[in-house]
C-alpha cells in the first residue's frame, strides 16, 4: 500500500532564492511532484535580491524526505540552509517536566514545603498509610511501566529506546485525564524482576500502565501484580485495544442492523491484543468466534496448545472459540463472516476475500502501520471499515479509552480493575456517537471530543464502585 505524506515525516528546510524570477513558485512544483506535501511557506527575511524562506514539507518516510531537499537543490538560485525534522524537534530535551504546584519565594514556604514541616505529614502518614492518597502525588499519579520489549511495530528495542513512548503515554494522560504519568522504562526483561521491581515501587502510585511488554510474558506479569497490589493494574496493549474495539464493534453493528450474539467474528492474531479482545468480546454477548494465527485456525484438533510449562494460551482460545470445528487458514475461515478483527500482520486478506463475506460486512484491519488488507480494497465490499491508522476514519486508538479508564479508578480510590468496569468504559465510549452521528465512517468519535474522558470516566467510577474494586474471573 503506498503511504501518503505524513506529519510524522514533517521538516522545515530553510533557504535562500532570489527575489525575482520563478524559484518561489518553483519550490511547490519540485515538492509535490517528488511526492510531498507543502503545508506552509513563510518569508522570514526579505532583501533587495534574496528571499529567505522557511518551507515546511510533509514527506512519507525520512528517505522521501531527504529524496525531496536533493530536488530543491536543483533549482537554480537555491541555497539550502538549515533542514530541521519537526517530529525530533518536538522531542528534543523530552515532552514533559515535573513542575510544583506551589511556588517557593520565602524561608517560610520552603519551610512548609519541605524541611521541618514536611515532617509533620511524614508522621501522619507513617501512622495511617492510607493518607498517602490525601496527602501526596499518589492520589493522582500512575506509573507507565515497560521494559522495551515490544514497543509499537518495532519489537524489543530496549528500555532506552522505549523512553520517547512513554513519555508520549505521559503526557496523553495529562492532556486528556489531567494525570500525572511517570514513565518508568526497566533495563530488565525477566518476569520475576519486573514483578519485583513493580511491587517496589507500587507505593507511590495509585495504578500501574504495563505497555509494550511482549507476549506471553506480559500475561503472567499482569496476573501476579494484579495478585500482589492493591491498586489497579491494567495492561493497555491488551485490555485498551479490546476495549475500544468492542465499542467500535457495538457501533458498526448498529450500522448494519445486526447483534452481538448473532455474528460470526473471525479474528487473526492470537497473542497480547487478539486475546484480550476475544476475552471482552465473549464477555460482551459474542457467540460465534474463530481465530487463526500463523500456523492457521486455531481449533481443539491442533498439536501445539501444549507448551512445554504447561498449557499454551491456544488452549484456552480453542476451549472458548471455535464451536463448529473449523480448520484451515484465515481466508477459510473469513468466507462468511460478518465481522473481520485483525491484530497480526499486513496483507494477510485481499480483496475477494473481503467480497466472500456475509453481506454488509464490518473489517476491523488494526495492524500498524500496514493493515491486514488496503482499506481501499476492504471498502470496496464491506459496509463498515476501520484500521488503527490516523490518516483513515474510524481510527481504533487506545487513547479513547486509558486516560478515562484510570481517571475513573483514581476518583474511586479503586484497588483493581475488573472486566465489568472495561464493559462499562467500552459502552460508554460508544454511546459517546449519538443516534445523528453515526454512519459507516464514524463509529468511535475523535480522540479530541471533550465528552471521550468525562463518559468513560464516570462509567468506570460507577462500575467500581458498584464492584466494589473486587477482580473477577477471566480477566487478563
Amino acid at each position: 500500500m503506498a503511504t501518503a505524506p505524513s506529519v510524522s515525516y514533517s521538516m522545515t528546510v530553510r533557504l535562500e532564492v532570489p527575489a525575482s524570477g520563478t524559484a518561489v513558485s518553483q519550490l511547490t512544483t519540485v515538492v509535490e511532484s517528488s511526492g510531498g506535501t507543502v503545508t506552509g511557506l513563510d518569508v522570514t527575511a526579505s532583501g533587495h535580491e534574496k528571499l529567505r524562506i522557511d518551507v515546511t514539507i510533509a514527506a512519507s518516510s525520512t528517505a522521501h524526505a531527504d529524496e525531496i531537499v536533493q530536488k530543491l537543490r536543483t533549482i537554480e538560485g537555491v541555497a539550502i540552509g538549515k533542514v530541521s525534522d519537526r517530529t525530533f524537534l518536538m522531542h528534543l530535551g523530552g515532552k514533559i517536566e515535573m513542575q510544583s504546584k506551589h511556588p517557593i519565594r520565602n524561608r517560610d514556604e520552603l519551610s512548609m514545603i519541605y524541611t521541618p514541616g514536611v515532617a509533620r505529614v511524614c508522621t501522619q502518614i507513617a501512622a495511617n498509610p492510607e493518607d498517602a492518597r490525601r496527602l501526596t502525588i499518589k492520589r493522582n499519579s500512575v506509573a507507565v511501566v515497560t521494559d522495551g520489549s515490544a514497543v509499537l511495530g518495532l519489537g524489543n528495542i530496549g528500555p532506552h529506546a522505549a523512553l520517547p513512548v512513554m513519555e508520549g503515554k505521559a503526557a496523553l494522560f495529562k492532556r486528556f485525564a489531567g494525570i500525572d504519568a511517570w514513565p518508568i522504562c526497566l533495563d530488565t526483561q525477566d518476569t520475576d524482576a519486573i514483578v519485583e521491581i513493580v511491587k517496589a515501587i507500587a507505593p507511590g502510585f495509585a495504578g500501574i500502565n504495563l505497555e509494550d511488554i511482549s507476549a506471553p510474558r506480559c500475561f503472567e506479569i499482569e496476573a501476579r501484580l494484579h495478585e500482589a497490589l492493591d491498586i489497579p493494574v491494567f495492561h493497555d496493549d491488551q485490555h485498551g485495544t479490546a476495549i475500544v474495539v468492542l465499542a467500535a464493534l457495538h457501533n458498526a453493528l448498529r450500522v448494519v442492523g445486526k447483534g452481538l450474539a448473532d455474528v460470526r467474528v473471525v479474528m487473526s492474531g492470537a497473542g497480547a491484543a487478539g486475546t484480550a479482545i476475544l476475552r471482552l468480546l465473549l464477555a460482551a454477548g459474542v457467540r460465534h468466534a474463530v481465530v487463526a494465527d500463523i500456523h492457521g485456525v486455531v481449533h481443539a484438533g491442533r498439536d501445539d496448545l501444549v507448551a512445554a510449562d504447561g498449557d499454551s494460551p491456544l488452549r484456552w482460545i480453542a476451549d472458548h472459540t471455535n464451536p463448529e470445528g473449523v480448520s484451515g487458514t484465515l481466508r477459510d475461515a473469513v468466507a462468511g463472516a460478518d465481522v473481520f478483527i485483525g491484530v497480526s500482520a499486513p496483507d494477510v486478506l485481499g480483496a475477494a476475500d473481503v467480497a466472500a463475506m456475509a453481506d454488509d460486512a464490518i473489517v476491523f484491519a488494526l495492524a500498524n502501520p500496514d493493515p491486514e488488507i488496503d482499506p481501499f480494497l476492504a471498502r470496496q465490499t464491506a459496509a463498515v471499515v476501520a484500521t488503527g491508522r490516523s490518516d483513515f476514519p474510524n481510527q481504533i486508538n487506545n487513547v479513547l479509552v486509558f486516560p478515562g479508564i484510570f481517571r475513573g479508578l483514581l476518583d474511586a480510590q479503586s484497588h483493581t480493575v475488573n472486566q465489568e468496569m472495561m464493559l462499562a468504559a467500552a459502552r460508554a465510549l460508544a454511546d459517546v456517537v449519538g443516534e445523528d452521528e453515526l454512519n459507516a465512517n464514524y463509529i468511535v468519535p475523535s480522540v479530541f471530543n471533550e465528552r471521550v474522558p468525562a463518559a468513560v470516566a464516570g462509567a468506570v467510577r460507577e462500575a467500581a464502585q458498584a464492584t466494589g474494586g473486587e477482580s473477577v474471573a477471566g480477566h487478563g
